[in-house]
This record gives structure tokens, sequence and C-alpha cells, in this order.
């Protein structure tokens, strides 16, 4: 219940110095009041003992900071608490109940969040870009989380929604009026705005796509024959033993993944595999999971070309791995020496960035992209401004995508989604 006053801890779990739990709702004051003792008011900062039960300030069970903050100048717009206790497994879980014995409930998954935007605190955008900054693995992901905090890409659909509000409002008055009444060059000047609007739709398309590559990482998949080099190429990116190098063929039977950052983006890195046809059971199981992840990647490094048929060539990069013995016409590299190394690393970030890029992809389900998609498809069918009512139509179809995109309403589906990716201290 959005009445309740609710409580959680927010810091992560483990051994630490110290844990903040977090308390928000009407009576998160005398939350604090029954559990520490100190007379709460908007600003206080307090060290003072915390006590299980309000009836025993004889036994407390830790020391630590109380902070309050008065609604609205909190994070979730109600009065908030927090506790800084010690850190550790049984001090905050202590803390934390005692703040239910005071009158809390344990907080949803994001629910302190989901109350940010319920209170006018947050946009949607900014909700999902808290998550985005926590889960960021690459500097270029946090900066993109950042920027979605300060609302840049709300601003810029923002933006398109007004500019075809505008060209909108227009046609439907020139619907209203005799042809001949319009003003000079006015159908040029229409389509000259709607070119302008879709070029817009397009870069925010490809705003989306890099940040969709920021927050959930790029598949990249090491594939070839066995003994390509695929272990040895792995271990020398990483910088690290990581998979294990054998000059027999088929070592690798199952896919070996690793984070790794390239140039800001963050990579999902996959050793595979070898590809070739086996009578081994447990190979061949290996080659099909192998398969199954290179239909998947976003980018697949192909360590000499065999078994690459029918993979996507602008997903496909090839290299000749061990130029320290055999070289070849292209990207050169070799684990042994680290020869082409950084070439290779830029390669894997510019197909990155053409993807971002691309018009092609299909809509992710990510609402921003999905709404953005549809209403350039929309508009794409918008090529004959002289059938006014057609066009009218397609304008209106278009203000109303993106006008729910930008938080005309919302729905209890769309919270669930946003929200439930939220740890539950956030």
């Amino acid at each position: 219940m959005r009445g309740d006053t609710i409580a959680a801890i927010a810091t992560a779990p483990g051994r630490g110095g110290v844990a903040v739990l977090r308390v928000s709702g009407p009576e998160a004051f005398d939350v604090a009041r029954r559990v520490s003792g100190v007379s709460a008011r908007s600003g206080l900062i307090r060290y003072a003992p915390f006590y299980a039960d309000a009836s025993e300030r004889n036994r407390p069970i830790d020391h630590g900071l109380v902070l309050c903050f008065q609604a609205p100048r909190s994070y979730t717009g109600e009065d908030v608490v927090e506790f800084h206790c010690h850190g550790g497994s049984v001090t905050p879980r202590r803390v934390l109940e005692a703040c239910f014995a005071a009158g809390a409930r344990l907080a949803r998954r994001g629910e302190f969040t989901e109350r940010a935007f319920l209170n006018g605190k947050l946009s949607l955008e900014q909700a999902g870009a808290v998550i985005d900054l926590i889960d960021a693995k690459t500097s270029r992901a946090a900066d993109a989380a950042l920027e979605g905090l300060a609302g840049r890409r709300e601003r810029a659909v923002r933006k398109i929604y007004d500019r075809l509000l505008a060209l909108s409002a227009e046609v439907e008055h020139a619907l209203d009026i005799d042809e001949n009444e319009l003003p000079e060059k006015f159908f040029l000047g229409a389509v000259e705005e709607l070119s302008a609007i879709k070029s817009d739709l397009r870069a925010a398309l490809a705003d989306v796509r890099a940040g969709k590559i920021l927050r959930e990482g790029a598949l990249v998949v090491l594939a070839g024959a066995p003994n390509a080099g695929k272990s040895s190429l792995m271990n020398a990116l990483l910088g690290e033993n990581r998979a294990i190098v054998s000059d027999r063929a088929g070592t690798t039977r199952d896919s070996i993944e690793e984070w790794l950052d390239i140039d800001g983006w963050p990579v999902r890195l996959v050793d595979t595999a070898g590809l070739r046809a086996t009578d081994d059971a447990i190979e061949a199981e290996g080659v099909k999971r192998s398969e199954e992840l290179v239909a998947k990647a976003a980018v697949v490094v192909d360590l000499g070309g065999t078994g690459m048929e029918g993979v996507a060539r602008d997903k496909t990069l090839r290299i000749w791995p061990k130029c320290d013995l055999v070289r070849g016409n292209g990207l050169n590299v070799s684990a042994k020496t680290g020869e082409g190394l950084i070439e290779l690393r830029r390669a894997i970030a510019d197909m990155l960035e053409r993807q971002a890029a691309s018009a092609d992809e299909p809509p992710a389900p990510e609402s921003c992209f999905a709404a953005c998609h549809e209403a350039l498809s929309v508009l794409e069918q918008a090529d004959n401004p002289a059938d006014l009512a057609v066009f009218g139509n397609l304008l209106r179809r278009s203000c109303e995508i993106l006008g729910a995109e930008i938080g005309a309403f919302y729905t209890d589906d769309l919270l669930e989604r946003v929200f439930s990716r939220f740890c539950v201290g956030k």
C-alpha cells in the first residue's frame, strides 16, 4: 500500500564497515524515535543507540547515525530516515527488525524509487537510469546512466513530440480551410519538417540502441574450427588464463563467458567449442551450443573462416589468428606476441558503434525504443502530404505513440516492468 511506511537495507549484503537502512513513509520519523530515542526532525543528523524495543532502552543492539529528510525534500518525496549502522549480516538485520517492530513493513523491490516516480521526484527515464547506474560495468555505461538521470533522452523525445504535434496541428488546420487559402509552399514545408522529424527519430533510436548495449552488454563470440586459437585469444584479451589452452582438438566443449570493457562498451566475451562435425556426443552438444551463440551474437570474431556460412556479414569480424606463424590479408592477430590485439578491440568497438546507429535492427522490448520505432514506421507511410486526410491521420497516430512514451499516462504493467529490475533497498 502506498500509504504504508516501508523499510529495507539499502546496502549490499556481506561483510563491511557500514550498512545503511532506509525508511520512508508517513510514520518514518516515529520509527526513528522508537528505534533510536531521537526526536526526529528535518535535517537531523545524530549519533545515537539503536534499540530492538522501545521499552528496553538499557540494551542497545548497535550505535550509529540517524539522518532525517522531511517531505518533499527527500529521495522518495516522503518523510525518509536513514540508519547508518555497523555492517555484516547480523546487525543490519536486527536494526531492520527493530524498524518492523516500530511500525514499518519490508519494502518491495524498487518500491523506494517507484514512490519517487509516483511523487514526481523522478521521471520513468530517470527511474530506469538509477538501476542502469547501479548495474554499470564500464565508465561509458555509467556516463550514459548519468545522462539518463539528467533526463537527456526524455527531453530529446519530448522535443520530437512537440515538433510533431505542431506539424499535426498545422495539417489539422489545413483540413478545415480551402486548399487555395493555404500558404504558398505549404506542402513543401510540411515535407521538409517531416523529414527533419524522422531524422531526429532515427538519432533517438541510435541513442536507445547504444543504451541497450551499455546496459545489457554486447555478446561477442569467438568462433572457428578446433585449435584455431580461440582460447588463447580469449586469455590474451582478458589478460589472464581463463580458458584452458591445449594442442589437442576439442578441448573446449562448453562455452566460457567473461565480462570485458572494450573502449567503454561492456562486452560478454564467449569462448566456444570448435565448429566441426564429430561423433563424440559431448563435443557435438558443445558445437550445437556454439552455433546457437553465434546466431545470437552482436559480434562474431571469426578465427580462420571455417563454418561461418550463413552468419550476417555486418556482425562478422574475420581475423587471421596465430599471425606469428601464418599471416593473411586483413586483421592479423597473435595471442602469443600481442600483435593486433589493440586493433581487434578497436574493430569490435567500431562494429558496436555501427550497430547502435543502424536503422535495420528490430524493436527491442524497451518502451522508448519501441515507441520511437513505431512512430518512425508510421511516419514512413506519410509520403504524400497532398492527401491531407491520410497525412493528418498518420501524424496524429505518431503523436499518440510518442505522447504515451513521455508520460501522458502509465499503467500498472509499465510500473512493474520498470521497478521489478531493482533490489529491495532501492
